[in-house]
């Protein structure tokens, strides 16, 4: 697999430094996952649990060896230390000057691995105005402009139906670690990396920045290409209230949905740009589509080039055996399910191991052989590890 041999110490909660890591382990690399003292990772006590195990929990550490440690007790920071010295890549979201309190910042496992490639998320970066500022996914997403996208037909926002914010930082975390240790193949130095999710969220607003870049005004959001005003990109109600979406703007769609309706003449509307122009025929899309179920429009789009979808539930989607097929949907021994991984590879698929570990279920392997091993010819047992 494309990183059997990488060492990885993750010391992230929740959602994208641990999901950054279990792709990293889907693709052969050996992660070690530090659980704080206490309960360990906050994900493993968090939403619906199935055969005994937080789904959230195992659908994002799978694959990992756990070790608890308290940082802050000397023995538990020589451990860490210790494995930081032959690790890769090291993972941390602790809020900004954390890790250099608890003594596991970059400087610090610098000065015993210069090579290591150091991975900080966090919500808003390790400098700048929002330095110090908490935040999650939905925070992060707000202070971004991109919560106001999500405005609805009674021209409100509503929460988000993604982890926008988590997912992106998660995913630039991943390239720049990849990126990093492509580098330091050439030249064997690590890096230090400093991924913001605000900053990730900022980068993927390209295809919605004309408005603002170009007039210096705000989005009159349900005028804009991409939350309606478009048409031929937008949600329908069917008559037996459930919904559909086109979702191809191009005039070539147009035409293909149109003609077949019996109104070609709509198509100069298609033409125009996106707003009050097009009025005309978003009336004529929502009154037809309403005349029929979805069921009935889904037989009747069975022949037609057009970009649309039913809108499905997640529950309908993860249903679908498109998902089996493309392996982005299995279970465990136990009948648990397992999201698959969207990287694949021809010559080096992802071998994904099912089990998540239990709380410190690796502590005493790690220890043992961090005793036998550790600096200076004693053991860290010998030396008040536990």
């Amino acid at each position: 697999m494309k990183l059997e041999g990488v060492k990885v110490l993750d010391l992230s909660l929740f959602l994208p430094g641990p999901m950054l890591t279990m792709m990293m382990a889907d693709h052969g690399a050996e992660v070690i996952k530090i659980e704080p003292a206490g309960e360990g990772e906050p994900t493993r006590h968090v939403g619906y649990r199935k055969g005994g195990e937080s789904v959230w929990f195992r659908n994002t550490h799978r694959g990992k060896r756990s070790i608890q440690l308290s940082l802050k007790d000397p023995a538990d920071h020589a451990i860490f230390m210790a494995l930081a010295a032959e690790a890769d890549v090291v993972v941390e979201s602790f809020r900004p000057g954390v890790a250099l309190r608890l003594g596991v910042d970059y400087d610090a496992v610098r000065a015993v691995n210069p090579g290591v490639v150091y991975c900080a998320i966090s919500a808003f970066g390790q400098d700048g105005l929002y330095r110090d500022r908490p935040a999650h996914d939905v925070a992060v997403q707000a202070l971004a402009g991109v919560v106001s996208l999500n405005e609805g037909q009674d021209g409100l926002p509503a929460m988000p139906g993604m982890p926008v914010a988590d997912a992106l930082g998660s995913l630039t975390a991943l390239s720049g670690v990849l990126m990093a240790l492509l580098r330091k193949r050439e030249t064997g130095q690590g890096d230090y990396l400093d991924v913001a999710m605000f900053d990730s969220v900022m980068a993927w607003t390209p295809n919605v920045t004309g408005r603002i870049f170009a007039t210096g005004q705000a989005h009159v959001v349900k005028d804009e290409r991409s939350w309606g005003g478009n048409a031929m990109y937008g949600l329908y109600r069917t008559a037996d209230q459930r919904w559909l979406a086109l979702g191809g703007a191009e005039v070539k769609f147009a035409r293909n949905l149109l003609t077949p309706l019996g109104r070609e003449d709509l198509v100069r509307c298609a033409e125009l740009p996106p707003g009050p122009g097009q009025e005309p025929l978003r009336v004529f899309l929502r009154e037809t589509f309403a005349s029929r179920t979805l069921a009935e429009w889904q037989t009747w789009f069975a022949d037609k080039d057009v970009c649309w979808a039913p809108v499905r539930t997640l529950k309908d989607a993860f249903d679908d055996p498109a998902l089996v097929e493309r392996e982005m949907l299995a279970r465990d021994a136990n009948g648990n399910e397992i999201v698959g991984t969207p990287i694949r590879f021809r010559e080096e698929p992802a071998v994904i191991d099912p089990k998540a570990p239990s709380l410190d279920e690796h502590g005493a392997d790690i220890r043992a052989r961090l005793g036998c091993s550790a600096v200076g010819g004693r053991g860290l047992r010998d030396s008040g590890g536990r």
